[in-house]
């Protein structure tokens, strides 16, 4: 009735929704996906919940599936140990109508059975030959801000990072690397560090405070300004500055990645990424992929932009000079 099913007579639908409408009556998602052979669900297996930066890509997700009248279902993964664990519990096929797989690698064995199931599954912020993904291009992002910072004519240029088990933190370190090879630039392992957490991937206001005042601990041979991998890292980096009586820009500038919230109310230069259009787009393209299971897989890539603030120490007319320059 409700699924505008063609055995049913327009008289006998009109009488039925006049009365449903009277009632207030709306069908359940859950019901109505029985009549469909669906559940009307959709799983989303993400490492971190409290992560600045999935909090934004899933306000995407969650707006986005509204429209489609789907539950989601959070599945957790702390450790990219458990990863296998948390898919064998939870990828059964028939209790869920597909899946979002966040920022870690799909292991093989079950990229195969998903492929022989037919489970409809896109990747974001990672990617798999054999599925629809999202992701982002982090070495270059990397590498504009680590470009910009040179532009301004900083020399001694340091890195704070994430837990390279990480691949978005490997694959940021690779962009810093490559900018300062370009610019014939010393690659100083003391002020390239990463942090050792598997809390969130180190990518913590206390990591980016903690290895901030490694830093500045070295005085006269701390860097001029640093690369920092996240800007919840670069929250921590901007107290351990400040209560070490230093200022930023003037005795270290940064440039973070993300552009959370919290990035524009401290002012922090950043490499800027569409995360909650990431997570709106994940779900038309699940969507798309349960009408079209055999099409083949599309693979999207977003190049993050370089906002410029007060950490970097430019002014806007020498950030759009930077810009050009990259």
């Amino acid at each position: 009735m409700f699924n505008n099913h063609p055995s049913v007579s327009e008289d006998t639908r009109a009488r039925v929704l006049k009365v449903a409408n009277r009632l207030n009556y709306h069908p359940h998602p859950y019901a109505r996906g029985l009549a469909r052979k669906r559940t009307n669900s959709i799983l989303a297996v993400i490492p971190f919940f409290t992560s600045y930066f999935f909090v934004e890509v899933l306000q995407g997700v969650q707006s986005k599936l509204s429209e489609f009248d789907c539950d989601l279902i959070l599945y957790g993964v702390n450790h990219p140990d458990q990863v296998d664990a948390s898919l064998r519990r939870n990828t059964i096929r028939g209790r869920v109508d597909g899946m979002l797989f966040f920022s870690m690698k799909m292991p093989d064995d079950f990229a195969e059975q998903y492929l022989h199931l037919k489970t409809p599954v896109v990747l974001v912020d990672t990617f798999h030959r054999s599925f629809d993904s999202l992701s982002v291009e982090n070495i270059e992002g990397s590498y504009v801000a680590t470009k910009h910072l040179i532009s301004l004519g900083y020399k001694r240029i340091g890195m704070l990072n994430a837990n390279l088990e990480s691949a978005p933190a490997r694959e940021r370190l690779t962009g810093f690397q490559r900018a300062m090879k370009e610019a014939g630039l010393p690659l100083n392992p003391d002020l390239i560090l990463r942090s050792a957490s598997p809390r969130l991937d180190g990518f913590t206001r206390e990591t980016g405070h903690d290895l901030m005042e490694q830093l500045i601990g070295y005085g006269p041979r701390r860097p001029d300004a640093v690369v920092v991998a996240s800007d919840i890292q670069a929250v921590g980096s901007l107290a351990a500055i400040s209560e070490a009586g230093l200022r930023c820009p003037d005795d270290i500038a940064l440039v973070g990645f993300d552009d959370i919230t919290l990035a524009a109310s401290l002012g922090i230069t950043t490499m800027r990424q569409p995360m909650y259009e990431m997570g709106a787009l994940a779900i038309e393209r699940l969507m798309s992929r349960m009408e079209n299971l055999d099409n083949p897989p599309l693979h999207q890539t977003f190049t993050p932009t370089l906002v410029v603030r007060s950490t970097c120490g430019s002014s806007i007319q020498k950030a759009i000079s930077a810009q050009v320059q990259v």
